[in-house]
């Protein structure tokens, strides 16, 4: 099992993600990212969430460290908005805390010198994502954070947010027919740095065994996998799991990324993009400036 801790603190919840998560410190003295039970992703992010993450530590990419996060609302007795105690008194019992990173950074897909990449680091990080049909790491939402790695203070990349996942869970009677199924990397966070995506396929493609894939699944809870439709109990379901991803890792050459937009064709296309919804709006608001101050890629 993940490793367990309790809710002593709720600090503050952050609004940026439609999850709304929460900051909270625990009895082991750590303070996380908690993701709730209760929020409208529901289990399944959580379940992605272990599955993707642990299996990317395993692989040997960095990965906040993961904790079963047991939660008691009554912590956060003090929050002041409905919502969010709404959303809280329904994740009583255990949770998904992830390690918060002091100091780390948002990772922003314009900035190539922020942090050292190599192609095969690159092309690592996709082919996890293609593999587990994580399509939320894009320039514009990297889910990826830039922290000195242990031992060393050089900026290194570390990956949160998988949440969005292994899309084929909410459809088990769909699954067998995507399993080689391809999905459009283009505007991957990586892809301007080359990703050998080739190499990193022949390294990691033959380490995603049924025994690993077993390791990972069975760190997820069974309470997040009770009352599947269609199977007999949890253990049936990370079976389900197991069987999904083994046959995926051993069809990667139907699913495996290999062409990336330089970082100059993003940006033309970025700019296409936004000349194309400036030429849609109607005349009276084409005289209004863009205050967002947001980059033309992220």
């Amino acid at each position: 099992m993940l490793r367990e801790a309790t809710a002593t603190r709720y600090i503050v919840p952050l609004h940026s993600g439609g999850s709304v998560p929460g900051i909270v410190e625990a009895d082991d003295l750590g303070t996380y990212v908690v993701k709730f039970t209760g929020s409208a992703q529901g289990r399944k992010a959580l379940v992605a969430e272990v599955i993707v993450g642990e299996l990317g530590r395993r692989l040997g990419l960095r990965v906040p460290e993961l904790v079963r996060m047991e939660f008691d609302p009554a912590v956060a007795a003090d929050e002041p908005h409905q919502e969010v105690q709404d959303l809280l008194r329904a994740s009583a019992g255990p949770n998904l805390g992830m390690d918060l990173l002091p100091g780390a950074v948002d990772f922003t897909a314009t900035d190539l010198n922020t942090v050292t990449v190599t192609p095969l680091e690159a092309g690592r990080v996709v082919w996890l994502d293609a593999l587990t049909a994580n399509v939320d790491r894009t320039v514009h939402s990297p889910n990826l954070m830039v922290w000195p790695s242990s031992g060393t203070r050089e900026p290194r990349l570390w990956l949160i947010d998988h949440g969005a996942a292994l899309v084929f869970h909410h459809r088990w009677d769909t699954a067998a027919a995507t399993v080689g199924k391809a999905y459009d990397f283009r505007t991957h966070a990586l892809g301007g740095y080359g990703p050998d995506t080739v190499a990193a396929d022949a390294e990691l493609s033959p380490r995603v065994t049924e025994a690993l894939l077993r390791e990972v699944v069975g760190l997820v809870p069974d309470e997040w996998l009770a009352g599947e439709p269609g199977f007999t109990g949890p253990d049936a379901v990370r079976e389900g799991y197991v069987a999904y991803l083994a046959a995926r890792a051993r069809d990667s050459a139907a699913w495996l990324p290999r062409d990336f937009p330089h970082r100059d064709q993003l940006a033309a296309e970025d700019a296409r993009r936004a000349a194309a919804t400036e030429a849609a709006r109607p005349a009276w608001l084409k005289h209004v400036p863009d205050l967002s101050g947001k980059p033309a890629v992220r």
